[in-house]
């Protein structure tokens, strides 16, 4: 009796390096200890348990490496969650980590010749398919006719899961054109067109496995998930036994701030160098344009916060459902906001939100 109320005390308190999943390898802090007001955060908390954000799983913060809050209202913290397309911006740092093991040329290699069995059964052939590289499906601007926000493409991604082969359909997409009116046409900010599309990232999971010689999520075990002392996934698999890296991993919430901090910390965890910090820069630099708002990086995402009069930048990880990780520089912030409210009106305008009304403003 004495020792669990001796360990309440300590997590009470704060004690570093101590969570409440007994992971040892976060140090903790008080939320005033950084500069944050803990008040306003007993707010949104307040607000989540009341009804007024829906399907909240949890809310954690960590500030200047510390951890600072962890809140679970569905589950605890030995909960993988799935944070759906969130794993993209995973699958970015394991492209990263074999061109920096120089099993991958660099960005600039081309997907057929890095996976030749799919030439050879190629449909619609065409010179601008021999072109597409690995940079052009980590900016999600490649010339396939693939777009998930569009039901109609014949490259949405609910088509490709009722086929055996998901890489084999995405590389047998016709070349998609745009419409316009006048003959001139305006060149894209980035000199890229940005369309969203599920299927090739999850080529990208066939590129690794040809150019480092193991499956993808063996090898994201041992180069990325080991070394932050990550030890319990789900992986979703194709048909035919490929790791989805355009989605569906499982990770705890913990797990997924550690991958935050990785971004923040320009590629180290606990003093232990596992990225370059040049991926690091180059994968949350602007290569696409979205929209107004948003930018896009390497499988991350660009935008900015408004929180009263001031605006944060930030790039992300997000996900279906309303899912998001995210990493403010100005602020030496990683946020993780994970939900289960998949395909709702307004789920990403919900946990943005949670950011813009109380997050950020508690944040001094």
């Amino acid at each position: 009796m004495l020792r669990s109320s001796l360990v309440f005390v300590l997590l009470a308190f704060g004690l570093p390096g101590v969570s409440a999943f007994g992971q040892t390898d976060w140090r903790r802090a008080t939320p005033a200890s950084v500069g944050i007001d803990g008040a306003r955060l007993s707010a949104m908390e307040t607000a989540i348990h009341n009804g007024d954000f829906k399907k909240i799983g949890s809310v954690l913060v960590a500030r200047h490496g510390q951890l600072v809050y962890e809140k679970y209202f569905e589950g605890d913290a030995s909960t993988l969650r799935d944070t759906r397309s969130a794993t993209k911006s995973i699958t970015s740092a394991l492209i990263g980590l074999a061109i920096q093991e120089k099993k991958l040329s660099g960005v600039d290699a081309k997907i057929l010749s890095l996976l030749p069995e799919h030439r050879r059964a190629l449909e619609n052939p065409d010179p601008k398919k021999e072109a597409i590289s690995v940079e052009d499906l980590l900016t999600m601007s490649s010339p396939l006719e693939c777009d998930d926000w569009n039901d109609a493409s014949r490259g949405n991604e609910e088509r490709m899961y009722l086929i055996e082969d998901w890489g084999q359909f995405i590389l047998n997409l016709p070349i998609r054109g745009r419409m316009r009116t006048g003959e001139a046409q305006d060149k894209p900010k980035y000199g890229r067109y940005f369309s969203y599309c599920t299927g090739g990232v999850f080529l990208l999971s066939e590129v690794l496995s040809s150019t480092t010689g193991r499956r993808t999520d063996l090898y994201a075990q041992d180069k990325l998930f080991t070394p932050l002392g990550v030890t319990s996934t789900t992986w979703v698999y194709s048909p035919l036994g490929i790791p989805q890296t355009g989605g569906g991993l499982r990770l705890s919430s913990l797990d997924l701030l550690k991958i935050a901090q990785l971004y923040l910390n320009g590629g180290t965890w606990n003093g232990k160098r596992i990225i370059n910090s040049d991926w690091i820069k180059q994968s949350t630099e602007p290569h696409a344009q979205i929209s107004d708002e948003q930018e896009y990086g390497y499988l991350w995402w660009l935008q900015s916060f408004k929180a009263g009069d001031n605006s944060y930048p930030a790039f992300l990880m997000s996900g279906n459902g309303g899912n998001k990780v995210l990493c403010f520089p100005s602020l030496d912030t990683a946020v993780v906001l994970t939900s289960t409210n998949y395909n709702t009106k307004g789920m990403h305008e919900q946990t943005a939100r949670l950011l813009t009304e109380y997050i950020l403003p508690a944040i001094r």
